[in-house]
């Protein structure tokens, strides 16, 4: 009756927590003293209780039994669908005191919130990288092992996430499913259609240097240019010793070694590493002279 009544008379003596019954404030107090009596016999996760361990072991058995009747989606949880099926509705119901960021999950906020208190909990134990989420921090990890676990079966592109290699299918598929609703451009991702907003229709540029007069209309755009003053060139190549701030200059880089030069002209023999040199070289036949 108290889950009618809305009565929670068990109550936390460490934080603001209240529950209903005994059991579940008891279950709640080993978050203060970080008791996780339940292991998976597969890998090192434990956590408190054994409900917890049962979904967890799902991930080891790929089982994921709750279905999206809107999408192909399915997952373990019927808390993760619940979540799910805000980004059909649009609901996002938290928000952030401090910035216009508003979320569907509460554990998005959570991570959100430390952009703003600079807390960075997880770090690389290789290098002086530390992250906001520990997923981060695995991905990062792959750079110092090479793992690159998902592989493109059309062409040789390989990546560190299931994210990044459903983006890079689409550019075999034609896929561009984020429209601009000014003009006729679509892209791959949301971000790039952002971008593409700010940049040619508004102007806008949200995104300022603190030390310089730089002005950008993306958040990883200021993150390499601070590089610049940082000094910082984390991507160095293995048969030189030139050093990059941006993975794509390394990749670009590398074509120097292997010769390789797949941006050709279709008007003469040209050939190039890169996609700005062949237009720059295409200007020659046509005249162009934009700055005179």
């Amino acid at each position: 009756m108290k889950i009618h009544t809305g009565e929670k008379p068990f109550s936390c003596n460490i934080c603001e927590y209240r529950c209903t019954t005994k059991s579940y404030l008891q279950i709640h107090l080993k978050t203060h003293t970080g008791e996780k009596p339940f292991s998976c016999n597969i890998c090192e996760y434990r956590c408190i209780t054994k409900s917890c361990l049962q979904i967890h072991m799902k991930t080891h058995t790929g089982e994921k039994p709750v279905s999206c009747n809107i999408c192909e989606y399915r997952c373990i949880t019927k808390s993760s669908l619940q979540i799910h099926m805000k980004t059909h509705t649009g609901e996002k119901p938290f928000s952030c005191n401090i910035c216009e960021y508003r979320c569907i999950a509460k554990s998005s906020l959570k991570t959100h919130m430390k952009i703003h208190t600079g807390e960075k909990p997880f770090s690389c134990n290789m290098c002086e990288h530390r992250f906001i989420r520990k997923y981060d921090l695995q991905i990062h990890l792959k750079t110092h092992t090479g793992g690159k676990p998902f592989s493109c079966n059309i062409c040789e592109y390989r990546c560190t996430t299931k994210s990044n290699f459903q983006r890079h299918m689409k550019i075999h598929t034609g896929e561009k499913p984020f429209s601009c609703n000014i003009c006729e451009y679509s892209f791959i991702t949301k971000s790039r259609l952002q971008s593409h907003i700010m940049k040619i229709h508004t102007g806008e540029r949200t995104f300022s240097c603190n030390i310089c007069e730089y002005r950008c209309t993306t958040k990883r755009n200021l993150q390499t240019h601070m590089k610049i003053h940082t000094g910082e060139k984390p991507f160095s190549c293995n048969m030189c010793e030139h050093r990059f701030i941006r993975k794509y200059d390394l990749q670009s880089h590398m074509k120097i070694h292997t010769g390789e030069k797949p941006f050709a002209c279709n008007i003469c023999e040209h050939r190039f590493i890169r996609k700005d040199n062949l237009q720059r070289h295409l200007k020659t036949h046509t005249d162009t002279k934009p700055f005179s």
